[in-house]
């Protein structure tokens, strides 16, 4: 009778144990969730908005890039766009340095 009651115990204690584990995960499921809201989520959005920015680059738009260059757009190439920065001075840079497009006007402001 008393290997009875051991199999019943046993059964008891699995059951709890599973019950435990995943209350023992959910911490860990939480954190997951925020990080994707807090941290990927945003990202990802910020990435898809920077280029869509990038390939609607259009010839005499004004830009800054990523290092702090200000200029004029004159040549649109498939990686590289060549940007006057004064007049006569031509610099060559990459499309995904480009940080934002300035409003029309900004660079004689500068």
């Amino acid at each position: 009778m008393s290997f009875l009651i051991s199999d019943a115990l046993a059964q008891g204690e699995a059951a709890a144990s599973a019950g435990d584990s995943f209350i023992a995960l959910l911490p860990l499921v939480l954190f997951a969730v925020v990080f994707y809201f807090l941290l990927i989520r945003p990202q990802a959005k910020r990435q898809k908005e920077h280029q869509k920015m990038v390939e609607s680059l259009a010839k005499g738009d004004e830009i800054i890039t990523v290092g702090g260059i200000a200029g004029r757009i004159n040549e649109i190439g498939e990686n590289f766009i060549l940007v006057e920065i004064a007049d006569g001075v031509q610099v060559k840079v990459r499309r995904a340095t480009i940080e934002s497009v300035l409003p029309k006007g900004t660079l004689k402001e500068l």
